[in-house]
């Protein structure tokens, strides 16, 4: 009976593939669309946020039309459809597969632009407001990346329409990462790592010009100097404090350093 059973197997797994090959297959309801057809209906799906829908329509057409203008947009809005679904590699690397392929193209500047808004925006998702982030504390990579592609576009094509709104990222970038730096030295400090922390201060003092967090680098190295016991650093430090931001909320008034001091890292 067993021998039976084991034979009639092959036999019944034949009748179910030979059942499965009549059932219809699914159309394709693209298949004979052109494409100024499929492009609009990708334009569409992207203006109303269906964008994994506009993502499957503009690879179809890229793929079945792939000469052309059609294609090349269709590459550049790939690209976007990502960003806004907050895919941030796949928004790069299409953003940098199209910026390799067409680097003479009319509106290559705006795949630059749009390189800096993907990194300028990295990890902000729709629960931020839930446990908001200084962006000072976050990794500075995204930050640095963010600052080099609009400063690319900037000096690449000045007469860009995204030159100005890119030179005001690029502002914004030069006080987050400075303020990142502070963060870390007040960290260092802290802790006791008093040269580490004097160290990341003097980067923010050199390296950011005109950044607002210099005025609490300067007084970090000015605590850290006094800590190590370099009085003449420290007042040296303390002498361009005060002269630099003679109202500081770091001194009491007088041109001496608060002696409260941590109540600003509060």
């Amino acid at each position: 009976m067993l021998k039976k059973f084991i034979k009639l197997v092959p036999l019944a797994f034949a009748v179910l593939l030979s059942a499965c090959s009549l059932l219809p297959e699914k159309s394709d309801e693209t298949a004979n669309w052109s494409a100024p057809k499929l492009y609009a209906e990708a334009r569409d799906e992207l203006a109303a946020g269906g964008y994994e829908k506009a993502i499957q329509y503009y690879e179809k057409l890229e793929s079945r039309y792939p000469f052309g203008t059609y294609a090349q947009q269709a590459q550049m809005e790939i690209a976007y459809a990502y960003y806004r679904q907050a895919d941030q590699p796949q928004a790069l690397a299409a953003i940098e597969r199209f910026i390799k392929l067409h680097p003479n193209h009319p509106n290559v500047d705006y795949m630059y632009y749009l390189r800096g808004l993907v990194n300028f925006n990295d990890r902000v998702g729709p629960f931020n407001f839930l446990v908001p982030q200084d962006p000072s504390e976050r990794d500075p990579k995204a930050a640095r990346e963010a600052f080099e592609s609009f400063k690319q576009l900037v000096e690449r094509y000045p007469d860009s329409i995204y030159a100005k709104d890119s030179l005001a990222r690029m502002k914004y970038l030069i006080n987050a990462l400075a303020q990142h730096d502070v963060f870390v030295a007040r960290y260092y400090y802290r802790r006791g790592a008093y040269l580490a922390s004097v160290n990341r201060a003097q980067g923010v003092v050199k390296d950011y010009t005109d950044a607002p967090a210099i005025e609490e680098a300067l007084f970090i190295m000015v605590r850290c100097y006094d800590a190590l016991g370099l009085t003449e650093l420290r007042d040296d430090a303390s002498r361009v404090l005060n002269k630099n931001y003679p109202k500081s909320r770091f001194t009491n008034g007088d041109g001496t350093v608060s002696k409260a001091w941590w109540k600003f890292w509060s």
